[in-house]
């Protein structure tokens, strides 16, 4: 029968770079007489509110759910001593998202840790929630699984009274003080964690869990369950130690005060991930589903929704003849009531193109006489083109818009569609028309301003830099619509869509003509 080790306090040193007050607490502070006693339990808490004041700024700073979720996992590491871990996000109210993240873990350890069986992992039961019926002060265990069953009660409950204890809650209050000079009962309510002090030596293990923590290289784990008064269950963070450790009782107090600050953070984040992606869900239920198929004519769209959620729209509607409707535009604003407006502009539009559509000028001039009288306090920009594909003729007009431009082997250029105010902003808004003969091969780009904004430099040199990127295109590319568009976007800009920290939403339509 093989011994019980006695495990290791968690590691003084911080397993990850920080700045000066955010190392790990030190070990308990040792009063030598009453004023040294005091001192040091003065410094103590200098140093533990420094720590956690600097950490939650730290927190704070995060502006995306994903980016929050790993600096939670870092700080957590820091403050109890650890240098892996994971964070497993499934909110009680099943909306969603459900995502794991890892600290010095590839998603291969990710996924072979979610092999062990929830009810012997202590990130497991943590991750379904505490038992509403189960008094989670008594240190009786944590019950697991989705219906609400126990934990190993050998896991929970060793044979031998000398074993470490594998699964903890918050203490009972009582009077005494803890090292760190706060009383039991002044712990952050309802924290709910899991230690796993020596997994190759704790008996009644799952075998499961000893296999999985032996192959992964870990001898210990800490696990605190991450919830809100507001939102109840969000999740749980697992911390991995490489040898037999348990965090001292200072670490645990601050640890759960971060987690509690953590959850919150956490909470609203996952607010606005969610409304961002209603928002964007909403945009793109607002465009075409698909682009039509039309005689003559191959079509790529790309399109991107700004976290703020704007107003940008495209359309390609088939009308009589074997004419092609083509249209971009953005409405002010951004949010909710600019999608809305979007919406309401989009519809308006064909059915003016659908009425009127070889006059271009005529569709406009009807849209912007609909936006003074319905949203006065709205502006919007459009661009309208009447194509007859088997004529290889353009009709266009713009209202405050971008110029659209021509790509073909002889010429790339922007086409003038005149200037004009944008609609809504003139008493009575009229603008000549233009007249374009695409040859065989060429394509129209149309596109809206926040292609040109996301460049973050001057429209002028920003036109210019969409110039040169169709320029630079090869032949090859120039022959697909697909590959034009992706090449354009990738060139104009070189960080992608979503690594851009811009409101703006992007509309790029290439329409190429056979």
């Amino acid at each position: 029968m093989s011994t019980t080790r006695v495990p290791k306090v968690a590691g003084t040193k911080p397993p990850i770079p920080a700045a000066p007050h955010t190392s790990a607490p030190a070990a308990e502070c040792r009063p030598v007489d009453r004023l040294a006693a005091v001192q040091d339990r003065l410094a103590c808490w200098i140093s533990d509110l420094t720590t956690l004041h600097e950490l939650t700024e730290r927190l704070a700073r995060t502006t995306g759910l994903d980016e929050a979720l790993r600096e939670v996992l870092r700080a957590g590491a820091a403050l109890v001593g650890a240098r892996r871990g994971l964070l497993v996000l499934e909110p009680a109210d099943r909306l969603g998202p459900d995502t794991t993240v890892g600290l010095g873990l590839g998603h291969a350890d990710l996924g072979t840790i979610e092999t062990v069986p929830h009810g012997a992992a202590s990130y497991g039961i943590l991750l379904d929630g505490t038992d509403e019926s189960a008094d989670s002060t008594t240190g009786t265990g944590i019950p697991g699984g989705p219906a609400g069953t126990g934990d190993d009660p050998d896991a929970t409950a060793p044979a031998d009274p000398a074993a470490p204890t594998t699964t903890a809650t918050t203490p009972p209050a009582t009077p005494a003080a803890s090292a760190s000079g706060a009383t039991q009962s002044d712990r952050p309510a309802g924290r709910d964690e899991i230690i796993h002090p020596d997994l190759p030596h704790e008996p009644g293990l799952d075998p499961r869990h000893r296999e999985v923590a032996a192959h992964l290289g870990f001898d210990a784990s800490y696990a605190l369950r991450l919830t809100t008064e507001r939102t109840g269950h969000l999740g749980a963070a697992v911390w991995l130690y490489d040898e037999p450790a348990a965090p001292v009782e200072r670490q645990r107090h601050l640890v759960g005060l971060y987690g509690r600050y953590a959850a919150e953070h956490i909470a609203r984040q996952l607010e606005l991930s969610r409304a961002r992606g209603t928002l964007a869900t909403l945009a793109e239920e607002l465009l075409p589903a698909r682009l039509p198929r039309v005689a003559g004519v191959r079509m790529a769209v790309r399109h991107d929704t700004g976290p703020r959620g704007g107003g940008d729209w495209y359309d390609a509607l088939p009308l009589p003849e074997g004419a092609l409707g083509l249209a971009v535009g953005g409405v002010t604003g951004s949010g909710p009531s600019a999608v809305a407006a979007m919406g309401r502009l989009r519809a308006s539009l064909r059915a003016y193109a659908v009425m009127e559509g070889e006059d271009p000028v005529a569709v406009l001039s009807d849209l912007e006489l609909l936006l003074r009288l319905t949203e006065p306090a709205r502006s919007a920009t459009a661009l309208f083109a009447y194509a007859e594909p088997d004529q290889h003729k353009l009709v266009l007009a713009g209202a405050g818009h971008c110029p659209p431009l021509i790509i073909g082997d002889h010429r790339i250029e922007y086409v003038e569609t005149s200037l004009s105010a944008p609609l809504g902003m003139l008493s009575c808004w009229e603008a000549p028309s233009v007249e374009v003969r695409p040859e065989p091969g060429e394509t129209l780009l149309l596109y809206t301003d926040g292609l040109l904004h996301r460049t973050g430099e001057p429209m002028d040199r920003a036109l210019a830099r969409l110039h040169a990127a169709a320029q630079s295109a090869p032949r090859a590319t120039r022959d697909d619509p697909d590959l034009l568009a992706d090449h354009v976007l990738r060139t104009v800009l070189p960080d992608g869509l979503d690594t851009l920290d811009s409101p703006e939403d992007v509309v790029l339509l290439a329409v190429r003509f056979d």
